[in-house]
């Protein structure tokens, strides 16, 4: 009983701490401030860690050098909030690339802060421990240079696969051109193997996106964006207008920001390619995600 209380104080104690959890995706850093079990607020900067992979093994320095600053900027958010403690991880990009340690050492460097640099399978598993916690469902995360699809059945992973590409590296492989960016997709998808359904959520930069797009915000608003449910018919319609229109005519879309506009085609073909190999007719948008599930499994770890 005495043990058992002791790892009750130590998740209060967990729980009750303001913390500052920064992800470096692909694509884009995203900062969250987390407080006794709920996520304050969310911020995000485009920089595109993953540009050149598509073509080559190793991050550009260009790139390190404004993710790392990007990072820089939100510990310093962080810190100026008080947080008890500050996280930061990083995804396809960084354990991709052959010089990922470049982009670690960096933000020690800048931060005196160590990256953690998690495993494609992990990836998988905390994005959907951040959407669908210990209940039913599946997360289809589009990232930059990965993306992952997983799903729970009672309480049980019972599938998460993980692969190498994702909206940017698609994009610098098959540039704006539709048909290349759609085969290159379904030769892709197929990968997964057979992937149980599910009730599907999709988290992440691409389904956020999509989601702001369809509901023309002026302004992002993530009580909107939550919960907003697609259909595959929606997706594929999007497809085709962003593809009809150029990088410059997409970034007047309400709703997408500016910086993703060169690669936000190519993430919305993937998402149609998968839901239509695996018969997915809808899925829910989630502002919770790998953000979240990164603290739930540090609490798991306790």
């Amino acid at each position: 009983m005495q043990g058992n209380s002791g790892i009750t104080l130590m998740v209060t104690n967990f729980i009750n701490k303001l913390y500052g959890v920064i992800d470096v995706g692909s694509n884009s850093v995203r900062l969250m401030m987390w407080q006794n079990g709920r996520t304050l607020y969310k911020k995000v900067s485009v920089t595109k860690l993953a540009e050149g992979l598509g073509k080559g093994s190793k991050l550009q320095v260009d790139a390190i050098d404004r993710t790392a600053r990007a990072v820089s900027f939100f510990v310093d958010e962080a810190r100026n909030k008080n947080a008890d403690e500050i996280f930061i991880f990083a995804t396809a990009a960084v354990r991709q690339a052959s010089n990922g340690e470049d982009f670690t050492n960096k933000v020690k460097a800048l931060c005196n802060i160590n990256v953690d640099v998690i495993s494609g399978e992990l990836e998988a598993e905390i994005g959907l421990l951040g959407a669908v916690s210990n209940g039913d469902g599946g997360i289809i995360d589009i990232g930059g240079a990965s993306t992952e699809i997983s799903v729970l059945i009672n309480g049980e992973r019972v599938f998460g696969k993980t692969l190498p590409f994702g909206c940017v590296k698609i994009t610098e492989i098959c540039g704006q051109d539709l048909r290349r960016v759609d085969e290159f997709s379904r030769s892709k998808v197929v990968e997964y193997g057979l992937v149980p359904s599910s009730k599907f959520y999709g988290i992440g930069g691409t389904a956020t996106t999509i989601a702001a797009i369809l509901l023309e915000l002026e302004v992002y608003d993530p009580a909107k964006v939550h919960g907003y449910v697609v259909r595959k018919e929606q997706i594929l319609s999007l497809r085709d207008m962003l593809y009809e229109k150029s990088i410059e005519e997409r970034k007047k879309l309400k709703g997408l920001q500016p910086q993703r506009a060169e690669v936000i085609a190519s993430g919305v073909a993937l998402l149609y390619a998968i839901m239509d190999a695996f018969n997915i007719e809808k899925i829910t948008v989630s502002e919770s995600d790998n953000l979240e599930g990164y603290v739930l499994k540090k609490m798991e770890s306790l």
